[in-house]
């Protein structure tokens, strides 16, 4: 049986899925929070999933998934087979705060992407301009 619960953290949900525990819930909120919450950071909006295996057999039954929007940026973070909760919250975050460090510096570098042509975006012009003649080359 699977279980959905949520908290609310500032514009991000934490949820759950399987048997997962309010202290595991607690610690990964704390540690979300901690990176995206960091000064020079864009608007975060997203989930961060907690996934407690229900199989016996499975000897790394955790894992954790962020979808975020980090600015105008998508960041998806996974964590698979982790042996407990503390591990699969550490190794997210962990990852999550270089995804957010690359939103950040290019942020900060005024970096952005832009849409190819073929998706609507800018096309560029390759210098063949035939309106610029040379003042030279014009007959007096």
């Amino acid at each position: 049986m699977t279980t959905n619960s949520s908290q609310a953290t500032p514009a991000v949900e934490l949820r759950s899925d399987g048997a997962v525990d309010e202290e595991t819930l607690a610690y990964a909120r704390t540690k979300i929070d901690s990176v995206l919450s960091r000064a020079g950071l864009p608007a975060v909006t997203g989930e961060v999933r907690i996934l407690h295996a229900a199989a016996h057999h499975a000897g790394h039954p955790w894992s954790a998934t962020a979808d975020l929007h980090i600015g105008g940026r998508q960041t998806v973070v996974t964590v698979a087979e982790e042996a407990t909760g503390a591990e699969a919250v550490d190794r997210l975050q962990d990852r999550l705060r270089r995804q957010t460090d690359r939103a950040a510096q290019a942020r900060h570098d005024g970096r952005r992407t832009t849409t190819p042509p073929w998706r609507g975006g800018p096309t560029q012009s390759r210098g063949t301009d035939t309106d610029s003649t040379d003042e030279s080359s014009r007959p007096a």
